[in-house]
């Protein structure tokens, strides 16, 4: 699975942004896709998962200011980003795993090539 993720730029804090992934294959093969950051000097982390029948698990970090969408039909999972602040600020990494469930601590073997999002303050 190839992911492609665009959408990212600078934004002021409060401000909002929209991620969009491309995948490569039919998402209905794919139960999770993912949204993963990475802030420099943290370990990466996840932010947003849904599975194939849109359920959705958040970090409590973004629970109600970012949403994550998929639309199977499309090949594109989306990450909503609104209210958003300098702790923010991140490279963002698409991520497939095909096998995994909402409860698995894990994230899949796929990734994309990580769009920055910046937000000022």
């Amino acid at each position: 699975v190839q992911l492609q993720a665009s959408g990212g730029g600078l934004v002021q804090a409060g401000g909002s942004l929209k991620l969009s992934c491309v995948a490569s294959e039919n998402m209905w093969r794919i139960n999770i896709m993912g949204w993963y950051r990475q802030a420099p000097g943290n370990q990466r982390e996840r932010v947003a998962i849904i599975n194939v029948t849109g359920h959705t698990r958040y970090a409590d970090s973004v629970k109600g200011r970012f949403t994550i969408s998929r639309d199977n039909a499309k090949k594109t999972v989306y990450l909503e980003m609104n209210s958003l602040k300098p702790e923010d600020t991140a490279l963002y990494y698409c991520n497939a795993d095909p096998s995994g469930t909402l409860w698995l601590n894990r994230a899949g073997q796929y990734w994309g090539q990580g769009t920055l999002v910046t937000v000022s303050s």
